[in-house]
């Protein structure tokens, strides 16, 4: 495996210590949750006003309702930090 090559995990600190290394911290989508459900999930690394903060501990009630996994590249290909990632559905 290459140091560009995506990682897949599931591991709670694992995707906040990526995140917050990256200056990246959770957040929902606009209008996409209510008071009951957190949303579409993201996360933020710059301001946006089409997200909205969230804590950890609510992203990750809602990352183990969706049954997401986190799909993560550490460094770019130059070596560099990347800020690739997505939110894909977990294997079973």
């Amino acid at each position: 495996m290459t140091a560009h090559d995506a990682k897949t995990t599931t591991d709670y600190g694992e995707i906040r210590r990526w995140a917050e290394e990256r200056g990246g911290k959770p957040a929902t989508v606009r209008g996409t949750g209510d008071d009951e459900e957190a949303g579409v999930l993201r996360i933020a690394f710059t301001d946006n006003e089409d997200l909205e903060p969230i804590e950890w501990d609510e992203f990750f009630d809602k990352f183990e309702e969706a049954n997401l996994a986190f799909l993560y590249q550490e460094k770019t290909a130059e070596g560099k930090p990347s800020r690739f990632f997505k939110f894909v559905e977990r294997e079973a």
